[in-house]
């Protein structure tokens, strides 16, 4: 007897969080469920075909290569010990605050931001570089690494940005777009990620003490370290906001300027470029094998008519559509207790973004929304991946520790979603700047 196809989606979709919670990696969950259900539907020789076909015809896309780029000019910078000049710079400017070290961590993991698409990259690094120099001075463990791990999710929402990229191929949204739609709202949560750490060091002055003042002269003396990563970030901003240059192009032109900077920095060695490849390897090819499965359950899905079903229902639902979004908000707070970031994204925007269309709202400003959400994924136990990077580097900071510490950037998020909700132009503003010309 048939399966009506509606029934067989829903199914697939049980059958995935089944997988994934038991462990299962999701990249090998999504094929296998998206691989059965073709076959259930269109027979093994057809599944095959689009098994086979199906990721290849989405890699073979020119935008697809903006990751790589993306991901190197990050580890570039890395391997270069820019980061360490980075944190450097923010210690003098707001050294001398409530909590100093702790904002200028805030604004150090923001402008590595601004030239590494990936969140986890940035936890990691400055739980190298920041995390010592704060227990050092006599921080507390957990607001010190706490302050780490929620640092590293500014990189989810600040261009150059991996899930941007990724949300952007998934939803067949402009990358270019998505990528300028996400700047204010990075630099807005920059701010009240600082905020927040001011507020609970003026609170409580014992979770550590505020650094020295420095003249003028040596603040403007810092920037002089940073015009690499500046000139990165002017080249991909400015490139996307001109329209000259590609998403694309501006990876390439970025990951070149930054290459041609390490090169000619004292200590850069070729072992260093070597890590440098072999990572962005590493990193590149994982995202791409977890994207070339949901595009077979993605594909599998179309058959099925489930995100159509489920859109339909939804938008007969006698609710305003705002309280439908926050159902859908807090669903995402819920799955990522048990999902990381990329792979809840990936799996669950088939279906959701037609019912976000269908409500009337813009999909690039939903897709700075989603990836805000995925941000709180990655500081919220008991998947918080940020955390367990942080805790990774530094095995002697028990993990509840650390999440402990990064739990009032939670609200931080919370209030951010809510002001972008509420005003909406804040995220929409600058790529309309674009389009507009």
């Amino acid at each position: 007897m048939a399966i009506d196809a509606s029934l067989l989606g829903v199914l697939s979709v049980v059958a995935l969080m089944v997988l994934v919670g038991l462990g299962m990696r999701i990249f090998a969950a999504a094929a296998l469920v998206g691989f059965t259900g073709l076959a259930l539907q269109i027979g093994w020789g057809g599944a095959m075909g689009l098994a086979g076909l199906t990721p290849y015809a989405k890699a073979a896309t020119y935008e697809f290569s903006v990751l790589p780029m993306f991901v190197l000019i990050g580890f570039l910078a890395f391997h270069a010990g820019m980061t360490r000049e980075i944190f450097e710079a923010a210690r003098i400017w707001v050294g001398r605050f409530p909590g100093g070290l702790a904002v200028a961590t805030v604004f150090a993991t923001a402008g590595f931001s601004a030239i590494s698409g990936a969140s986890t990259a940035t936890a990691a690094v400055f739980s190298r570089v920041a995390l010592p120099e704060m227990l050092e001075r006599g921080y507390k463990a957990s607001i010190s690494a706490g302050v780490v791990a929620a640092g590293g999710t500014l990189a989810s929402l600040i261009p150059p940005s991996g899930i941007l990229v990724v949300y952007g191929i998934i939803a067949e949204a402009s990358i270019g777009r998505l990528l300028l739609a996400g700047f204010i709202p990075g630099v807005i949560s920059a701010i009240v990620y600082a905020a927040t750490v001011l507020i609970l060091f003026k609170r409580d002055p014992d979770l550590g003490p505020a650094g020295e003042a420095y003249p003028v002269l040596e603040k403007i003396k810092s920037l002089r370290q940073l015009m690499g990563v500046g000139l990165v970030v002017f080249i991909i901003l400015g490139g996307l906001y001109t329209g000259w240059l590609t998403p694309t192009e501006t990876g390439a032109a970025g990951a070149a300027v930054m290459l041609a900077f390490c090169l000619f920095r004292a200590g850069f060695a070729l072992a260093n470029l070597k890590d440098a490849f072999i990572e962005t390897v590493k990193v590149s090819s994982m995202i791409f094998s977890v994207i070339w499965a949901v595009l077979i359950y993605v594909r599998f899905l179309g058959f099925t008519g489930l995100p159509g079903d489920i859109a339909e229902w939804v938008l007969v639902v006698p609710a305003n559509r705002y309280v439908i979004l926050i159902g859908i908000l807090l669903f995402y707070v819920v799955l990522g207790m048990f999902m990381d970031a990329i792979g809840m994204l990936l799996l669950t925007l088939p279906i959701v973004l037609p019912t976000i269309v269908g409500l009337g709202f813009d999909p690039i400003w939903f897709g700075i929304i989603l990836v805000k959400m995925a941000e709180i994924c990655l500081i919220t136990p008991p998947i918080g991946l940020n955390c367990f990077v942080v805790h990774g580097v530094r095995p002697d900071i028990p993990l509840p520790t650390i999440f402990r510490g990064a739990f009032p950037f939670f609200f931080s998020d919370v209030a951010t979603v809510a002001l972008l909700i509420a005003f909406p132009e804040i995220v929409l503003w600058l790529p309309n700047q674009v389009a507009g010309g």
